[in-house]
């Protein structure tokens, strides 16, 4: 099971100017019993996106993975953000998926 390790006081801003505001997160991999943490980004108002980056680090226990989390930079946390929305881009790109329209199922 997941759980934050650090929240970050400072919105980290993309390229179109969405803000979000970042936690390190964590857990222990049941297969090996090493740590990994990852960066979830919420949007700043309601209506927002959230989303995770991939795995950013692996740590051999818990401390090692906090003490990475609590030495993260704003600049860190936006390249964890671009890379974050790129993945999540190119994972609907793969699926096939494209945005909804409202205009699929309309014969015209």
């Amino acid at each position: 099971m997941s759980e934050v390790l650090v929240k970050f006081d400072e919105p980290i801003m993309n390229p179109r100017g969405e803000m979000f505001f970042a936690e390190a997160v964590g857990r222990m991999r049941d297969s090996d019993g090493l740590w990994e943490g990852w960066i979830r980004f919420d949007g700043i108002d309601d209506s927002s996106r959230h989303i995770s980056s991939e795995r950013e680090t692996t740590q051999p226990n818990r401390a090692d993975l906090e003490y990475w989390a609590q030495g993260l930079t704003v600049v860190y946390l936006q390249g964890a953000l671009s890379r974050a929305e790129t993945s999540s881009r190119s994972l609907t790109a793969r699926r096939g998926e494209r945005p909804f329209s409202g205009f699929e199922d309309i014969e015209l």
